[in-house]
């Protein structure tokens, strides 16, 4: 028998369609029936390609006992965090609040009026370890719900109080931000193996990028080695697919030996944005080739036929984390033949014994001549690419969500400038037409297109990742539609997501309204919406010299300054944006008489710096060059030569020819 979520286009709901748990979807539906049957609401918060999501549901929601338990006494409500990451926000706020964590699969119980009264994570069937089992938790719930409904309710109500309440950052007493952050995360620096902490370790690729940036604008060497030492040590581990390329969620180890496996479109994208300006930093050829892997593993695995990038892969296959990524010496031997096989697990640390399970993930942290890796050695990973993807099934999550195919248009782009390959601009290019003309209904963009259904409020990250993708493809292809397309998006912020208070929303103002509005100031594994924005409005003022963005900016980065408190490390993305403003920000418009570039020309083209933005000037581009950058209008090719304005603090020089 199926449930309600067989209706949904949901890959993770859908997952627990068949469930004997009588799950509704987040809606009207399941808390009315709430209050209709005087019922509390059983909430489970996933994603498809979650782990520990899978084994809960195995555990307990494809039990008979625990679903009727949940049928009788609860109304059972579903959601992928995914599509609905307000819904995610205010609970998972409710969950570090009460246990100092969170994480999925995330378990909360609600009041019909969708205030949480108890709220955890992963849960076992039957008590052990120290773990409340869900068969005691429910039954004592359902208990507590029939005698002591008033210490509930109570509890929820003080829950919501404390949810809403308006929290005040802690002023930082520095000046200096950006370099607080920096001196916050190298003090937490891991010399030896790179990464920042002991374990876990996640990637968080923004607060690498961060880190370059600030290394380079302070003069300060040691940030920048602690990125490439994180990087290498990342590229030697488990975390990175040495056969297929692209990064796992994070390492479930200091060594970034373990990886949590699942693999996410939003993670590979920054991974491939980081990697590439690593590069673009210090033109060594192994952070390019990992650049150019990343890319590939998205555009082979996770691109959609009809266009757009889906959002992951599972962590488990056939029931088993990370069986789909794991090899044995004999399974080498029998792809590559006896010797070649025998010399290749020497290579990859594949051993009899294994590192995982009893099997082996393949990495290079044993192989001290790593950049070495012999001859011959691509053909013989690609063989065991092919291997593995016929030796059992990946489920891949379909769902193309709009924030997370705007990351990935950022590295598409930075890709197709800084390595000058024209695949991916065209890529690049194919998937802005896509986000343009597919995931906006009646002119708004939407956050989720899954099986043909687009739905869904996007959100402030949503636009802002998107406009931050076309700002970055106009730096290769120097299209000025993607400026004015960037602008529109980004009208949307001040309109529809403003905090009158300072900042914005995650949501619309024209969103569904939930116990609370969601307003993430801290960055996390990806770069929260409003660091997202104060980039955003700091590159549109770069670019368009308009004093309203610049407003907006200054108006941005102050919140975002004021928000960082005492913990700046939190707000890395957003202090990005402080390191490009004021002195030292350039802007150079290149005016031709032609549409061709000369080759004097081509180094204004082609350059890269974190604080240099250029705009060109053709003779087919100015028209809307001058609408989306009106003081270019007047910007002429001086005696019929290509012309060259420098624009700093607000003031042009006067123009240069070549």
């Amino acid at each position: 028998m199926s449930n309600r979520l067989q209706y949904e286009k949901s890959p993770y709901l859908r997952q627990h369609a068949e469930n004997p748990v009588d799950w509704y979807p987040w809606g009207k539906e399941a808390f009315e029936k709430a209050k209709r049957e005087d019922k509390p609401v059983f909430l489970s918060i996933g994603y498809a390609t979650c782990h520990w999501c899978h084994v809960m549901a195995h555990e307990s929601f494809e039990d008979p006992e625990i679903a009727a338990i949940l049928n009788e006494h609860f109304v059972p409500v579903k959601v992928d965090r995914e599509e609905r990451p307000d819904v995610d926000s205010v609970y998972m706020r409710a969950c570090i609040a009460v246990n100092g964590s969170g994480g999925w699969p995330l378990t909360a119980i609600l009041t019909p009026e969708q205030e949480p009264f108890f709220i955890g994570t992963y849960f076992p069937k039957e008590s052990r370890g120290g773990l409340m089992g869900l068969r005691l938790l429910l039954t004592n719930i359902a208990e507590s719900w029939r005698t002591r409904r008033q210490e509930l309710t109570q509890t929820a109500e003080a829950m919501r109080d404390w949810l809403r309440r308006e929290v005040q950052p802690a002023e930082s007493g520095e000046e200096n931000l950006p370099q607080k952050a920096a001196e916050q995360l190298m003090a937490v620096y891991d010399e030896e193996y790179g990464g920042f902490g002991r374990a876990p370790k996640f990637p968080t690729p923004h607060n690498l990028i961060f880190l370059m940036e600030y290394a380079r604008a302070a003069e300060d060497g040691k940030p920048r080695a602690a990125v490439e030492q994180t990087l290498r040590q990342m590229l030697r581990g488990g975390i990175y697919d040495h056969f297929g390329g692209g990064f796992c969620r994070y390492s479930t180890d200091r060594e970034w030996l373990k990886p949590h496996f699942e693999k996410t479109l939003y993670d590979n994208a920054l991974m491939a944005l980081c990697l590439t300006q690593a590069w673009q930093d210090g033109h060594m050829a192994r952070w390019r080739d990992a650049a150019e892997k990343t890319l590939d593993y998205c555009l082979r695995e996770l691109k959609a036929p009809d266009g757009g990038f889906y959002s992951g892969q599972d962590a488990d296959s056939e029931g088993q984390e990370g069986a789909y990524y794991l090899f044995t010496p004999a399974e080498v031997a029998d792809v590559l033949g006896a010797e070649a096989g025998r010399h290749f697990c020497e290579c990859y640390d594949i051993t009899a014994e294994g590192n995982f399970e009893g099997k082996s993930i393949p990495n290079l942290l044993l192989n001290n001549r790593w950049n070495f890796v012999p001859e011959g050695y691509e053909e013989y990973r690609e063989k065991l690419r092919e291997y593995r993807a016929a030796r059992m099934p990946l489920f891949t999550d379909t769902k193309i969500l709009a924030g997370w195919n705007g990351l990935l248009l950022v590295a598409l782009a930075r890709a197709a400038h800084a390595f000058k390959d024209r695949r991916y601009l065209l890529e690049a290019q194919e998937l802005a037409n896509f986000l343009l003309q597919n995931m906006r209904r009646d002119g708004k963009l939407m956050a989720r297109l899954c099986d043909g259904e687009l739905r869904f409020n996007a959100s402030l990250s949503d636009h802002a990742f998107v406009a931050l993708g076309l700002l970055e493809l106009y730096a290769a292809d120097f299209d000025p539609r993607h400026i004015l397309d960037a602008l529109g998006l980004a009208n949307e912020l001040p309109a529809r997501f403003a905090d009158p208070k300072g900042g914005y929303f995650d949501t619309p103002s024209d969103g569904e309204k939930l116990l609370l509005r969601p307003k993430e100031t801290q960055d996390g594994a990806l770069p929260c919406g409003n660091s997202a924005a104060a980039r955003l409005f700091e590159r549109l003022f770069r670019l368009t010299a308009e004093e309203s963005w610049r407003a907006l900016s200054e108006k941005q980065l102050a919140f975002v300054k004021s928000a960082a408190g005492e913990t700046p490390a939190g707000c890395c993305a957003g202090l990005s944006a402080l390191l490009f403003t004021g002195k030292g920000a350039r802007e150079i418009a290149l005016v031709l008489p032609t549409e061709e570039i000369p080759e004097q020309a081509r180094a204004v083209v082609d350059a890269w710096q974190p604080d240099l933005s250029v705009l060109l000037k053709t003779p087919s581009r100015a028209a809307l060059l001058a609408e989306a950058a009106p003081f270019t209008a007047a910007m002429e090719a001086k005696d019929g030569r290509p012309s060259a304005y420098v624009c700093e603090n607000g003031t042009c020089s006067l123009p240069v020819c070549f």
